[in-house]
């Protein structure tokens, strides 16, 4: 892990990968304990845009995490997975009962292509956070063990053996956090082919199209149908699902860097700022300066209202 670029306004970081020499290429593995000791001082409680995975599984303590502005409070048990392009800001624990625990940090593209397995991982709509109970919780702090276990001992093994070994782990924890997810959402039908096809060509082209109409005709499919579609798996209409991301990439521009908002506009799409203006205060209550002004003063705005995360998230949880 390394530092990329430190905006003038200290708020933000970008951080890339980078495996330290004499690691796996790929994948990392170390305890909470050795990620504070490593981290720059005061770079964790920065908020950070990662161009990696990140999955930490808490084993003891408690502390809030933020998630592209949405809350996550982190206790034993925890398991939380923070994908590349999302933000992130570890907060501060309780005295005396720091989060302690395991963190796995992956590059892009090290997980299979074509498998089961990258799809989960390669899903930015998956949950954020699982706090798996009972057998499933044992199963997942087993699977995190081996994983751990095998990054520190491996070094005898030929480099490619390794690899190997780590991206099978890897590949069984990735497993078991999907079948959690699966579980928890059993209630909830699975989302079907014209969803999934809706919602990646929203993330591909958010920027650009704004309209329901668009994506139909890209698609194939009426507008009626990517309506009902977007509100069976995700919960909201069509025309709002395009618009919370929307809303989430302004978000992240306002809070992330110094562009004024006149540029940020174009970056989601508005050819006029003004009009950019009015769709950000209408859903927001506030503009879009004022937004960024609260977040960089540590009030306000910064905590998400129910639903207005990524697509698809869960509301705050705590």
């Amino acid at each position: 892990m390394v530092k990329k670029r430190h905006e003038r306004h200290e708020e933000i970081v970008e951080l890339a990968y980078k495996a330290p020499p004499g690691t796996p290429a790929g994948v990392e593995v170390m305890t909470l304990a050795e990620l504070r000791r490593r981290a720059p001082e005061g770079l964790l409680v920065k908020p950070q845009r990662l161009d990696f995975h990140q999955i930490i599984a808490v084993r003891s303590g408690a502390a809030e995490h933020t998630v592209d502005f949405t809350g996550h409070w982190l206790e034993a048990g925890s398991v939380l997975w923070v994908r590349p392009g999302q933000v992130q800001q570890f907060g501060e624990g309780r005295p005396g009962s720091e989060p302690e625990g395991v963190v796995v940090l992956v590059q892009p593209g090290f997980l299979p292509s074509g498998t089961a397995v990258a799809a989960v991982a390669d899903d930015p709509f998956r949950p954020v956070l699982w706090q798996p109970v009972g057998p499933d919780r044992e199963a997942v702090f087993c699977a995190v063990g081996h994983l751990e276990s095998d990054f520190r001992t491996g070094g005898g093994l030929p480099a490619d053996v390794h690899t190997d070994v780590l991206r099978h782990l890897l590949s069984a924890l990735v497993l078991r956090l999907a079948h959690l997810s699966a579980h928890a959402g059993s209630s909830v039908p699975a989302p079907g082919d014209t969803f999934v096809r809706f919602r990646a060509a929203v993330e591909r082209d958010f920027a650009t199209h704004h309209r329901v109409a668009d994506y139909a005709r890209a698609l194939g499919y009426s507008t009626r149908t990517l309506a009902r579609a977007s509100l069976c798996a995700a919960g909201v209409g069509a025309k709002e699902f395009i618009d919370r991301r929307v809303m989430l990439e302004a978000k992240r521009l306002l809070a992330h860097s110094d562009l004024p908002a006149a540029r940020i506009a174009g970056r989601v799409g508005f050819d006029d700022p003004a009009n950019f203006s009015k769709f950000f205060h209408h859903r927001e209550g506030c503009s879009p300066g004022a937004f960024r002004t609260a977040l960089r003063r540590g009030g306000g705005p910064g905590e998400e209202r129910p639903g207005e995360g990524r697509p698809g998230d869960a509301p705050r949880s705590k």
